[in-house]
């Protein structure tokens, strides 16, 4: 069963996630601040973190940027009780993939630890079905409902990007750094040009998705149908 490591320095919270996790199916272990969760990971081997945002020696923002740097493929849900956008920002901004406000109800979390991991398993994937497009990244080829679409590599890389984590909001300086590196000398209209082309391409009335624009943080790609 996938293992959840659990990180908050409030052991209350943790035992209450773990009773809830495990009611869910999932195996779980803890960590009790960011430091110790680094330490652990290795040999627990989790398959997803849930972490605490305010929490001693190492916060939830650092523990993030950390996990992005050395466990990309981690996916990680931010718990706080801050709800303010700018709090999000900050959050997203760190490589949070999703985001839950305290208190917050058990089916809830539930719910997103199931999504997040099925988006993970989607990602690890060299082919993304995504509406009635397949996106195939081992020949980087599109097909819309079996006719191929050829398309520009930077606007195949954006795409499956946002495919492979759908809901996921990406902000805008990731999917620059991710897509043209982070030596990239432009500026982000380059990105809003590119979102523009994937859109016109690809319509959420023949291919089943959308790319919304997020105010304040970034994009994210819908399932329409």
């Amino acid at each position: 069963m996938p293992k959840i490591m659990i990180v908050d320095d409030d052991p209350n919270i943790r035992e209450l996630i773990c009773v809830l996790l495990k009611g869910g199916g999932f195996d779980a272990c803890e960590a009790k601040d960011g430091r110790d969760a680094l330490q652990k990971i290795t040999a627990e081997n989790p398959d997803l973190a849930v972490i605490d945002l305010m929490m001693p020696n190492m916060d939830g923002y650092e523990l993030c940027r950390s996990l992005r740097k050395y466990y990309d493929n981690l996916p990680v849900l931010m718990l706080t009780a801050k709800g303010e956008l700018a709090a999000k920002a900050a959050g997203f901004d760190a490589g949070t993939d999703d985001y839950l406000t305290k208190p917050f109800e058990g089916d809830e979390l539930l719910m997103r630890v199931r999504a997040l991991l099925r988006r993970y398993k989607i990602e690890a994937s060299q082919m993304i079905q995504i509406g009635n497009v397949t996106i195939d990244r081992s020949s980087f080829t599109v097909t819309v409902g079996g006719e191929r679409e050829d398309i520009p590599m930077k606007e195949f890389e954006l795409l499956f990007k946002l495919a492979g984590f759908p809901g996921k909001t990406f902000p805008r300086d990731t999917l620059i750094e991710d897509v043209w590196g982070y030596d990239f000398d432009g500026n982000e209209r380059t990105l809003d040009v590119h979102i523009s082309r994937l859109r016109d391409r690809f319509s959420a009335e023949t291919c089943g998705f959308k790319i919304a624009t997020v105010r304040g943080l970034g994009y994210r790609l819908e399932v329409t149908a």
